[in-house]
């Protein structure tokens, strides 16, 4: 009987099952207190207000749409302030709580120091520094209380940054079908095919020599930087621009990834290996969002990548057939997380304060 009403009551507390659920299969999280709640909800109308951008325009949420993976899937890159395009993929902030470096190229390690990339990119969201957004904001009395009420004090560029990040760890989705499967023991939660595909993915196709998964938890990353041969400048496309071989997307300026961080010679053209959890809903893919769909990345992948002298050694044919390549696209279908659209939901909701100064 005592089990029978706490199944009940989890049943009927709002958000209690889904909050379970959204957790299985990744790292255990310790539960947000009282003024932490208050700072991702902050945090949460911060990242969904475009006036933090400097004409108003342009929100986090502008290229990371949480219908969309907190992805963006309109365009290979996303669109910043007065219509420019940015040069590389918005990739989802779901479950980035876990990363341990940030931005294609790893250049920052806290979700702190990430907030304020975007707003002080000129072709982001164009601020020219964190006192104009600081400026912005405190002249906003919903936010002044919100701030106090959060922190014990006014808006300030730190405590920005802190909120943001506050609500950016709390985008933590698991649950999916895979994670019911191989965590939940839930044996009918994948059907045949995605099963074989989950085969595919960690034999012929070696998909999990990057993209982790462990006895307990997977975060679908090794969190290292590979060379595939995206972005690599082709010859042939001149004065160091990239032809459609070497990225797929025709003229795209030449992006050095990793190397642009570190300077060294053996991270030339690498990226940071992405999670491939809630992939399903993040189209399009790779840093410069050139491949459109996922069966054009298994199929990127089965050639060998792009070659090139810096090639990854992981990177080669796989020689996979058509069915192989049908069923791993079908079991990534199956790491879509369990609350991925109440987090959407959540995100429209938090609809920002409006004050006007």
């Amino acid at each position: 009987m005592a089990n029978l009403l706490i199944f009940i009551l989890i049943v009927l507390l709002p958000g209690t099952g889904a909050a379970q659920s959204a957790g299985l299969g990744l790292p255990a999280r310790a539960p947000a207190q009282q003024e932490e709640t208050m700072r991702i909800e902050l945090g949460r109308a911060l990242f969904m207000d475009p006036r933090l951008s400097r004409d108003g325009t342009v929100a986090c949420g502008t290229c990371h749409v949480p219908e969309q993976g907190f992805a963006f899937n309109a365009l290979p890159t996303s669109i910043g302030i007065e219509g420019q395009r940015v040069r590389r993929n918005a990739p989802t902030v779901l479950n980035v709580a876990y990363n341990e470096s940030l931005f294609h190229d790893g250049r920052v390690a806290t979700l702190e120091e990430q907030a304020w990339g975007p707003l002080l990119a000129a072709d982001e969201m164009g601020n020219a520094d964190r006192a104009s957004v600081v400026a912005r904001l405190a002249v906003l009395p919903e936010y002044v209380a919100t701030f106090r009420r959060a922190f014990g004090a006014g808006v300030s560029a730190e405590r920005i940054g802190t909120a943001l990040a506050a609500y950016q760890r709390s985008l933590v989705s698991g649950g999916s079908r895979f994670d019911r499967w191989y965590y939940g023991n839930e044996v009918d939660a994948l059907n045949a095919q995605e099963k074989h595909g989950f085969v595919v993915f960690r034999g012929k196709a070696q998909c999990n020599a990057c993209h982790k998964l462990g006895r307990q938890h997977a975060l679908f990353t090794d969190e290292a930087f590979h060379n595939l041969g995206i972005g690599v400048p082709d010859a042939a496309a001149g004065d160091g621009r990239t032809s459609e071989a070497g990225s797929g997307v025709a003229g795209a300026p030449s992006d050095a990834g990793r190397f642009e961080v570190t300077g060294k010679a053996r991270d030339r053209f690498a990226f940071r290996t992405p999670t491939l959890r809630n992939v399903e809903l993040t189209a399009p893919y790779m840093h410069d969002g050139s491949l459109a769909t996922w069966r054009e990345v298994v199929d990127f992948y089965d050639r060998g990548g792009n070659g090139n002298p810096d090639l990854d050694p992981l990177i080669g044919p796989l020689f996979l057939n058509e069915q192989d390549k049908e069923d791993l696209v079908a079991f990534m279908r199956t790491l879509t997380g369990a609350n991925v659209e109440e987090l959407a939901r959540q995100a429209r909701a938090a609809a920002p304060p409006l004050s006007t100064p």
